[in-house]
C-alpha cells in the first residue's frame, strides 16, 4: 500500500446525542432503561441519550455500528411508548424540572456530580442542546511514514496538535455545511413559554447562545506540554471543572479517560463536535458530511504549520460563532464573504484529491450545498407541534 493510499486508513467514531421523547413528544420522565450499557449511555441529563459506536476502520463500517445501535435503541425504548427526537433542538418542556440531571450511581457517581456542577454553572436548558461528535485518528502506519527519523511518540503529539489547529482555524466551514436547528421551541426561552419560533441561527447550539465557556480559553499551542498546561491553568483557577468543560468546537483527545493526566500516554485522536442532527437523515447523520470531514482533517494535516496566537484564537471562535447565523449576509471570513471564501477552500480540495472519484463526488455534494444551504431545506420542516 503506498503512503497515498494509507493517508485515507485511519480509526473512526461517532457519538450521537438524542433526547427521549413520550408518546406525546413530551421528554420522557423515565429512568434511562438501558443501565450502565456503554454504547448506549447519557450525557447531560437522564432523558437524554448518547449512542457511541465502538472504533471502526472504515465510514461505512461507521454508520453501519450507528444503524445497529440506534436500532437496538428504538426497539427498548418501543416498549415503554417511547421515541428519539432526532432533532438538536428540544421539544416543549413546562421547566427545567423535567430536565433530571444523569443518574448516574456507583463507580460512575462522579459523573453526576460534574453534571451537576456544570447545572449550577451553566443552567439546564443549555444542555438539552444535541448534537454528533465525529472522533478520528490517522492510522500509524501512515504516520511512521511521516515521521522519518523523528521520534514517533513525539512526532504523532506534534503532528496531531499542528492539525488540531488548523481545524480550530476551519470549523466555522464544516459547521457552515451541516447545521440544521434553526426552528426550536418558545420553552427554550423560559418557563411557560410555547410554540413554534425561527431562530436568526442556522445552528443554536453553534452560536454564541450555545455551548461555550462563560470566558475565551486562550491556549499554547507551541508543544503538547504547554497545551496541556495553559488547560490546567484554568481547571486550577476554578473557571473549568475539568479538560471535558472546555467547551471548543474541537478537542484533541488522550489514548484513555479524556482527562489532562491521560497525555503522559500521547494523544489518540482528534474530535470534531460541532454537527448538528440532521433530521433528513434516518440516523440523523449525513454520511457525506462525515466524509467530508475526514477529507477536510487529510487536506488539513498537509499544510504548514504556524503560530496559533491569541488574536487568531479569538477570530476563529468568532467565525465560528458567525458561520451559525442563518443570514450570512456581511458575513466574512479572511476578508471576503463566507459562501466565496468556502468555495475557495473546496475548490483547493478538489485539486488536492484530483484522481480521487469518491472525494470528488462528495466535494461536489458540498458545493451544492453552498447554493442551497442545507438549514433552509431543514426549516421547511414543521418539527415542532
Amino acid at each position: 500500500m503506498t503512503d497515498n493510499e494509507l493517508r485515507y486508513k485511519g480509526s473512526f467514531g461517532l457519538e450521537r446525542e438524542t433526547l427521549r421523547v413520550d408518546r406525546f413528544g413530551r421528554l420522557a420522565q423515565t429512568p434511562h432503561p438501558f443501565g450502565d450499557d456503554e454504547s448506549i449511555t447519557r450525557d447531560f441529563c437522564e432523558n437524554q441519550i448518547e449512542l457511541i459506536t465502538p472504533v471502526c476502520g472504515s465510514i461505512n463500517e461507521l454508520m453501519e455500528s450507528l444503524a445497529a445501535l440506534d436500532k437496538r435503541a428504538r426497539e427498548e425504548l418501543e416498549k415503554n411508548g417511547e421515541s428519539i427526537w432526532l432533532y438538536s433542538n428540544p421539544p416543549h418542556f413546562e421547566n427545567e424540572y423535567e430536565i433530571p440531571v444523569a443518574n448516574f450511581t456507583g463507580r460512575h457517581s462522579s459523573k453526576r456530580s460534574y453534571r451537576e456542577q456544570l447545572e449550577r454553572r451553566y443552567g439546564k436548558r443549555l444542555m438539552l442542546f444535541s448534537g454528533v461528535h465525529f472522533n478520528f485518528s490517522f492510522d500509524d502506519e501512515y504516520l511512521r511514514a511521516l515521521s522519518g527519523d523523528e521520534e514517533f511518540e513525539g512526532f504523532k503529539n506534534n503532528f496531531y496538535l499542528r492539525l488540531y489547529k488548523q481545524l480550530c482555524r476551519y470549523s466555522w466551514l464544516v459547521l457552515l455545511l451541516t447545521a440544521a436547528s434553526p426552528i426550536y421551541d418558545s420553552s427554550l426561552d423560559g418557563d411557560g413559554l410555547k410554540g413554534k419560533a425561527f431562530s436568526k441561527y442556522s445552528s443554536i447550539r453553534s452560536s454564541e447562545r450555545g455551548y461555550w465557556n462563560s470566558f475565551i480559553p486562550l491556549l499554547r499551542h507551541d508543544s503538547l506540554e504547554s497545551f496541556i498546561e495553559s488547560i490546567r491553568f484554568y481547571v486550577d483557577k476554578g473557571v473549568l471543572y475539568s479538560a471535558s468543560e472546555l467547551y471548543l468546537p474541537v478537542r484533541i483527545k488522550p489514548k484513555g479517560v479524556n482527562s489532562l493526566e491521560s497525555f503522559k500516554n500521547g494523544v489518540s485522536h482528534i474530535e470534531l463536535r460541532m454537527f448538528d442532527i440532521d433530521p433528513t437523515q434516518p440516523l440523523g447523520v449525513d454520511k457525506a458530511a462525515i466524509e467530508f470531514a475526514h477529507l477536510l482533517m487529510i487536506y488539513l494535516s498537509a499544510l504548514p504549520d504556524f503560530d496559533y496566537d491569541r488574536d487568531m484564537q479569538i477570530s476563529d471562535i468568532k467565525n465560528h460563532q458567525n458561520a451559525a447565523l442563518y443570514d450570512l449576509s456581511g458575513v466574512e471570513i479572511d476578508g471576503v464573504p463566507i459562501i466565496t471564501r468556502a468555495r475557495e477552500i473546496i475548490n483547493d480540495m478538489i485539486d488536492f484529491f484530483a484522481g480521487n472519484e469518491r472525494a470528488e463526488s462528495v466535494l461536489d455534494e458540498q458545493k451544492r450545498k453552498l447554493k442551497h444551504r442545507l438549514c433552509e431545506r431543514v426549516s421547511k420542516l414543521d418539527i415542532y407541534r
